[in-house]
C-alpha cells in the first residue's frame, strides 16, 4: 500500500503555466512510484470545498505529457479565500455556521489525501498555509507544497514565478498585429494596456521582448514602411508616476513627426488617481473577495487614451488588452525548464514533509527551495534599476520620472 496519496490544485487568475505544471507533478509522482494516488480538484478551492475532485488514472499518467502543450488548466481554476467566511456562504460553498476551513479539512481527510499541491499566486498559497496551519492545530498531518503562478512576477520573495516569461512573449506577439492599426487612421494613438496590478514588470518585459522581436524585421522607409511607426513611445507601469503634462509635450512631438504614438500601460498604473476621480464623482469600486479592486472595471488604459488623446491632438485612440490572450497561452521553451525545475523540486520536497511555497529565494541567495509559507507575499514592485529596463526607457527617449508609492496587493 502506498503511504502517500498526492491532490492538486489550480486557483487565482490563469498563467502559462498550470497545464504543465499539472502535468509535471504527475509525470515526476508516476517516475518515482506510480502506485502513488493522484486527485486534482475541480475549480481550485471550491471544489475542496464540495468534494469534486478526478483521479489521474492510468491513460492520464500515460498521456501526461499532452498537457504540457496546452493552455488554461484542465483542473479549473476559482478565486476562493477559506478564511473570508461569508464569501463562502454567499456562493453556496458552505453552509450557514460552517467553517470552510474545517470543511476543506474534512474533505481532504476524508479523501486521505497527506500530500496538497497548490498551483496560485501569492493568495492561493497563504490560503494553502491557512488550511495547513488548521489542520496541524487539529492533529491532521498533512505537507503543503505550492508553485508559484502569476505573470505579474511579483511574488515575495521568488525571483521568477511560473507562467510570466511567456505572457511577455505572448504580449509581444499580440501587439505585433495590433500596432498595424497605425496606419488605418492618421494621427493614431494605440495603448496597449497589460496585466499588472501593483507591479510593472510584466509590462516592461513585454515591451523589451516586443522591441527585441522589432529589431529583428525587415521594414521599407521609402515606401512608407519605417522601423518608428512601430516602435514604441512610452512605457507606463505602477512604480513610476505618469506626468501627463510633460508627457502629452513630449508625445505630441513623436505624433506631429511619425503620425502615430505606441503606448504600452500597466493596468495597475496611475490607478490611485483614476480611483480618487471615481469616488470624487460618486461612483462605485468593484472589489473581489481579497479585497483586490477589481482592475477590468476600472479600465486605465481607456482613461488614459481618453485624456492623452485630447493633449496630443489624436484624430483616433485605439485601447486593447492583450491580458487574456498571454495569460491563456500554453508554456514557452523558458517557462517549461523552469516548471520543470521547481516542479522536480516540489516533489522531493514534499515526499520529505516539508511545506512550502518552491521558488528562487531572492532572501537566501537565489536557492530553489521550498520557502516558508509566512515570508510569502504578493506585491513585490518591479526593481526599474535594472539595466535593462533603463535601456528600454532611453532607447524610446522616455524619462525615468518619480517612482510611484509602494503599493502591495495580491495575485491576478
Amino acid at each position: 500500500m502506498p503511504t502517500h496519496k498526492v491532490a492538486m490544485l489550480t486557483a487565482g487568475g490563469l498563467a502559462p503555466c498550470l497545464s504543465s505544471a499539472v502535468a509535471g507533478l504527475i509525470e515526476r509522482y508516476t517516475e518515482i512510484d506510480p502506485e502513488i494516488p493522484i486527485i486534482g480538484y475541480l475549480g481550485g478551492y471550491k471544489g475542496l470545498l464540495k468534494g469534486e475532485s478526478i483521479l489521474a488514472g492510468a491513460e492520464v499518467r500515460a498521456r501526461a505529457h499532452v498537457l504540457h502543450r496546452h493552455g488554461g488548466s484542465p483542473l479549473g481554476n476559482s478565486r476562493v479565500k477559506l478564511t473570508n467566511v461569508a464569501d463562502c456562504v454567499k456562493r453556496g460553498l458552505v453552509k450557514e455556521g460552517q467553517n470552510p476551513l474545517q470543511v476543506a479539512a474534512e474533505q481532504l481527510a476524508r479523501d486521505g489525501v497527506t500530500i496538497l499541491h497548490t498551483i496560485g499566486g501569492d493568495d492561493t498559497n497563504t490560503t494553502a498555509a491557512d488550511l495547513a496551519a488548521y489542520l496541524a492545530k487539529n492533529g491532521y498531518r498533512l505537507t503543503v507544497v505550492g508553485l508559484p503562478k502569476t505573470i505579474d512576477n511579483d511574488v515575495i520573495p521568488i525571483r521568477q514565478s511560473l507562467g510570466a516569461w511567456t505572457a511577455a512573449e505572448q504580449g509581444a506577439l499580440f501587439f505585433e498585429n495590433v500596432v498595424n492599426e497605425q496606419s488605418a487612421n492618421p494621427r493614431m494613438l494605440i495603448v496597449h494596456e497589460v496585466m499588472g496590478r501593483n507591479c510593472g514588470w510584466l509590462t516592461a518585459y513585454t515591451a523589451k521582448v516586443y522591441r527585441e522581436r522589432l529589431r529583428a524585421a525587415e521594414f521599407l522607409p521609402a515606401f512608407n514602411l519605417a522601423h518608428h511607426h512601430k516602435d514604441l513611445d512610452a512605457v507606463y507601469i505602477p512604480e513610476l508616476e505618469i506626468d501627463l503634462e510633460s508627457e502629452a509635450k513630449r508625445l505630441k512631438a513623436a505624433m506631429d513627426r511619425k503620425d502615430c504614438v505606441n503606448i504600452f500601460i500597466a493596468e495597475g498604473a496611475g490607478i490611485d488617481t483614476i480611483v480618487k476621480d471615481m469616488e470624487a464623482r460618486g461612483e462605485p469600486i468593484q472589489r473581489d473577495a481579497f479585497g483586490h479592486i477589481k482592475l477590468d472595471t476600472i479600465n486605465v488604459g481607456q482613461w488614459l487614451a481618453k485624456q492623452l488623446g485630447k493633449m496630443i491632438g489624436a484624430e483616433k485612440t485605439l485601447v486593447q488588452k492583450s491580458g487574456y490572450f498571454a495569460r491563456s497561452a500554453a508554456a514557452n521553451s523558458d517557462d517549461l525548464r523552469l516548471i520543470k525545475s521547481m516542479v522536480d523540486y516540489a516533489v522531493e520536497a514534499a515526499l520529505r514533509g516539508e511545506s512550502g511555497v518552491v521558488g528562487h529565494d531572492e532572501e537566501r541567495g537565489g536557492r530553489l527551495r521550498a520557502i516558508e509559507f509566512s515570508r510569502v507575499k504578493g506585491g513585490k514592485p518591479f526593481d526599474i534599476n535594472q539595466p535593462w529596463f533603463d535601456l528600454l526607457l532611453k532607447g524610446i527617449g522616455q524619462p525615468m520620472g518619480k517612482r510611484a508609492a509602494v503599493r502591495h496587493g495580491g495575485e491576478e
